[in-house]
């Protein structure tokens, strides 16, 4: 007899635990969500009823890719980000609570511009350029990326959110493609992780795709490139805002001080880490 959905839930979560989740209790709640199709109320309301013979199978399915750490947003086919949902998969970096705090950066740098001109480098899924396109509807938005698996997801998410504002641009921020257009902000994500940090990563990022992590040896190959070839492409007073990794705020601080930016400053994440570094061009 298959288990009634509090069961389920109690088994997903003992499950979860024993292969080493942190936050099993949060995952299992996403996993009874997406296998019954039941919000939170409805599943408090229905904990007594059986699953079906299909969701019991889905829910051993789910639990053994996630016993290989393969990841859970990447076995949900979609995330949420900044209150809306994302499609994700392989190929694609999962969008990050962390990342919100590059669009609330973003958006109190552009406050005060009419009809900004955005665009968003190394996009990935897209998540940050299109949030902002929504977060502001007056805004002209462009996405940069370079592979085509990311394009993709890229491209379902601008459908998908009816971010009509949007376009999406195949091109390399290392070969400064885009950069002769004009731009009031600049936002990016980029790879950032160092090679020997590479090695020590969650299982679950190794399901990532590395171009999307690696930011060469010391993690920053990616500010460099983007602060030299797209620093012209901004109008004056245009800024520029960066998610970045632990430890790295004050070493992209300073680039950005050394290429002339001005009122360079750091943003924090939930967690209180140094996760945002943003300036302004005079």
């Amino acid at each position: 007899m298959a288990d009634t959905i509090f069961e389920a839930y109690n088994k997903t979560k003992k499950e979860l635990q024993k292969i080493g989740i942190e936050d099993f209790m949060f995952e299992a709640k996403q996993i009874i969500k997406h296998i019954t199709g039941y919000s939170n109320a409805e599943i408090l309301s229905r904990y007594n009823t059986r699953l079906t013979e299909f969701q019991q199978n889905n829910l051993t399915a789910i639990l053994k890719q996630r016993a290989i750490r393969y990841p859970l947003q990447y076995i949900l086919c979609s995330w949420g980000f900044y209150g809306r949902e994302y499609s994700v998969g392989p190929g694609v970096l999962i969008p990050r609570a962390d990342t919100e705090t590059l669009i609330d950066t973003a958006k109190e740098l552009i406050k005060d511009k009419k009809s900004p001109k955005i665009i968003d480098l190394c996009t990935g899924s897209g998540c940050i350029g299109i949030t902002l396109a929504l977060e502001r509807k007056d805004a002209e938005v462009d996405l940069l990326e370079k592979y085509p698996e990311a394009m993709r997801y890229a491209y379902k998410n601008i459908v998908d959110n009816g971010a009509e504002n949007v376009l999406l641009f195949e091109g390399d921020v290392l070969k400064g493609d885009k950069s002769e257009e004009k731009y009031d902000l600049i936002v990016s994500n980029p790879p950032y992780i160092s090679d020997s940090k590479m090695e020590i990563i969650s299982p679950e990022v190794h399901f990532e795709p590395e171009t999307a992590l690696r930011g060469g040896a010391d993690g920053l190959d990616f500010y460099r490139a983007i602060i030299e070839n797209y620093t012209k492409s901004l109008n004056d007073g245009g800024s520029i805002a960066f998610e970045v990794g632990i430890g790295q705020a004050e070493s992209v601080a300073a680039l950005l001080r050394d290429a002339g930016f001005v009122k360079v400053s750091t943003a924090k994440d939930l967690n209180g880490t140094d996760r945002v570094v943003f300036g302004t061009l005079s």
